[in-house]
């Protein structure tokens, strides 16, 4: 729904749409923009107090859209298993995954890089790109239009001295999403794919709250979160053989 008691018409109409790490303010501006398509949207993060509020603030924002969370360690491989099978049993398909789950360490030089923070960042940047999609890869291959998106940084492409963990680390999950749409380009046979795994690249995200904060900060090269968003719903109003093993930029490409 769009607004209460309007039918939303269009490719997401009646999707079935998890997201993974919905809890922050780019988990709240998808599960708004998907539910306000039509989409049904289940949300996971690790925090449930802040997956709640993002969940609430959406479905309101939304008009009362269906939206609803669930408290998913994507680090546990069964749970995420278990949770992609409750979706689909509960709503009967899965049409996509949208990876939300992020984080960021960096250092001031390459010879102060902490290899602690390449132990954290491949865990939230790269094991649960790798729980989700051979979680969901099955329901996603059989739905009419599956699609698993990941939003990775510029940074993979053009690593800093200073963000070496972080660099490779995002480089890794985006490799791994291409060899998922691989799978997918394979399963598809001599036919083209309906199912897609892509890539939206962005410098970084900027919120309200952080304008707010930094009055003067012009975030330039930044992508709002609202703006990721539409790119994200956007990624369903393709063909599948446009956008499978993309990467797609919402930033200028450095």
């Amino acid at each position: 729904m769009t607004e209460a008691g309007e039918t939303a018409r269009g490719p997401l109409a009646g999707a079935v749409i998890a997201v993974a790490g919905a809890g922050g303010p780019a988990g709240r501006a998808t599960l708004q923009r998907l539910a306000r398509a039509g989409a049904r949207v289940v949300g996971a993060d690790a925090n449930a107090e802040r997956l709640a509020e993002a969940v609430d603030l959406a479905r309101s924002d939304a008009g009362g859209a269906v939206i609803t969370g669930d408290v998913v360690d994507l680090l546990d491989p069964a749970a995420t298993k278990e949770w992609a099978g409750r979706i689909e049993k509960e709503h009967g398909r899965v049409d996509g995954l949208v990876h939300l789950v992020g984080g960021w360490r960096g250092s001031a030089s390459f010879p102060e890089t902490d290899l602690a923070d390449w132990d954290l960042l491949e865990k939230l940047l790269i094991r649960t790109v790798q729980h989700t999609s051979l979680a969901f890869h099955d329901a996603l291959l059989a739905a009419p239009a599956g699609r698993y998106v990941l939003i990775s940084a510029a940074g993979a492409t053009k690593p800093t001295a200073g963000n070496a963990a972080y660099s490779a680390a995002k480089a890794a999950a985006e490799a791994w999403t291409l060899a998922l749409g691989d799978s997918f380009r394979k399963a598809a046979g001599e036919q083209p794919p309906t199912a897609a795994a892509t890539v939206l690249v962005v410098k970084a995200l900027v919120h309200d709250a952080m304008r707010e904060e930094r009055p003067n900060a012009k975030f330039a090269g930044f992508t709002d979160v609202t703006d990721l968003a539409d790119a994200i719903a956007d990624v369903w109003s393709r063909p599948a053989e446009e956008v499978n093993g993309t990467r797609q930029w919402l930033t200028p490409r450095p």
